[in-house]
């Protein structure tokens, strides 16, 4: 995760995440059904790791990072802009086979073209200015590098759609913040998609950017999507 650290907002959001870092891994999986494992494989395989320079941003505890390396990417870099978040990450592993930095994803620390691919996993709808944050994966990627993208989304209109607009501004806010102990923190969570492009939204403004062949599919009935572009 990585934001505009002149923002009040922006700092709040930082302090927010670095406070739940201790049930940060159990509740991504509570929120998720316990599917953001089989999602962060799917993300990973699409990066084409193998042998891959590989940006992980908003890396959080590393889990995305992890599995890039475990399907054979030769380097990985996971930035993030909570200190607490990237203390965990090494602690999974006592720091080998990553390289962390704490940074920020509007002003990416690296030289154009640097990576053959670039990942985020629920990163996107945190970011304070989204385009600037696209633009500078956009910016750090080799020619023909992939970016992929991986975070909620609008379900479609429909029952599913309203189902979820109760589990995700009612019920799932009380439960994490149950389990965190952190009331506070979870009740972000509904008000971190106001405003947030859909899935379909989201891949138009790739294509704005200059990337092309995007994709957009939708998991978790709709509620969660799987962006991959190439540049």
């Amino acid at each position: 995760m990585a934001i505009d650290m002149a923002n009040k907002e922006a700092r709040g959001v930082q302090r927010m995440f670095g406070r739940i870092v201790p049930r940060y891994d159990l509740l991504n999986r509570v929120m998720s059904l316990g599917m953001d494992g089989r999602w962060r494989r799917m993300a990973a395989s699409l990066a084409e790791p193998r042998d891959a320079c590989i940006l992980d941003l908003g890396t959080g505890t590393g889990d995305l990072a992890f599995e890039l390396g475990r399907q054979g990417a030769a380097r990985v870099f996971g930035v993030d802009f909570t200190p607490e978040m990237l203390a965990a990450a090494r602690a999974k592993t006592d720091g080998r086979g990553v390289v962390w930095l704490l940074g920020d994803a509007l002003t990416l620390p690296y030289r154009d073209a640097t990576f053959d691919a670039v990942t985020n996993a629920f990163l996107l709808r945190n970011l304070a200015d989204l385009r600037q944050g696209l633009e500078e994966m956009a910016r750090v990627l080799k020619p023909g590098g992939r970016l992929v993208c991986l975070d909620m989304t609008h379900p479609r209109p429909g029952p599913f759609a309203t189902l979820y607009r109760l589990y995700f501004g009612k019920v799932l806010p009380f439960v994490a913040g149950t389990i965190s102990g952190d009331r506070p923190a979870y009740s972000y969570l509904p008000h971190s998609l106001e405003g947030y492009p859909d899935a379909e939204a989201l891949a138009g403004l790739l294509t704005d950017i200059g990337l092309r062949d995007v994709k957009a599919t939708r998991l978790g009935g709709g509620s969660v999507a799987l962006h991959t572009a190439r540049k």
